[in-house]
């Protein structure tokens, strides 16, 4: 299991940074981004710390861990820059919260995480069709997520995705020990989401590289 969106005690996750690493670990986890949630007030806060953390561990753990971001509910407007700004402070994994239909997330969010070149467009929801095709044209990849509430949306944004032939990704965006999943589980999702297995094993290995980009593969 590859998993590129999960949140630690420095937003809303319930574990530090050190027992989320350890418990994807006993899940059979190949890598893991820590993404917690931040906006313009704790971005300069949360992003170092996650970096001394995954640094001070990196050697003593089997998985991979990288340090992420999670831009949440930042004005669309914004989202350009403060993109830029957790690349600069460390973030090796960008996710912007997207248009989630189970939250009041501001219409324009999927677009401007599309423009501002985020790694990952988490939980897109009923995203239009214009931001499907400047999402292929970007090459940034949509997420297929196991929260709940959030996965509503998965049967459309799969459907749709494997259309155009945009890249697909499934993450957790645990909060609790509880959210983490094995990759079985993770392939169960994907074939509930309308996927083939054929393109299922094509979403686990863009994950994969994901990761190699990441450190700059």
């Amino acid at each position: 299991m590859i998993d590129l969106h999960t949140h630690s005690i420095f937003s809303d996750g319930e574990l530090i940074p050190a027992e989320l690493v350890r418990r994807a670990f006993t899940m059979g986890y190949e890598a893991i981004a820590i993404t917690d949630h931040m906006d313009h007030s704790n971005i300069d806060l949360i992003i170092p710390r996650i970096v001394k953390a995954v640094n001070k561990i990196r050697d003593y753990t089997p998985i991979n861990v990288l340090p992420g971001a999670e831009i949440t509910h930042v004005p669309p407007p914004l989202i350009p820059d403060i993109v830029k700004e957790a690349r600069k402070l460390g973030a090796k994994i960008v996710v912007v919260h997207g248009e989630s239909i189970v939250e009041p997330v501001k219409e324009g969010t999927n677009r401007a995480a599309i423009e501002a070149d985020a790694d990952i467009l988490a939980h897109p929801g009923l995203i239009t069709y214009d931001d499907l095709l400047f999402a292929k044209e970007k090459k940034v990849t949509l997420e297929i997520t196991a929260r709940k509430g959030h996965s509503l949306s998965n049967g459309y944004v799969a459907k749709l995705a494997m259309q155009l032939g945009i890249p697909l990704t499934i993450n957790t965006d645990a909060h609790s020990p509880s959210d983490l999943i094995t990759k079985d589980f993770a392939h169960q999702i994907l074939l509930s989401a309308g996927i083939d297995n054929k393109t299922i094993e094509s979403i686990f290995n863009h994950a994969r590289k994901l990761v190699e980009r990441a450190h700059g593969g």
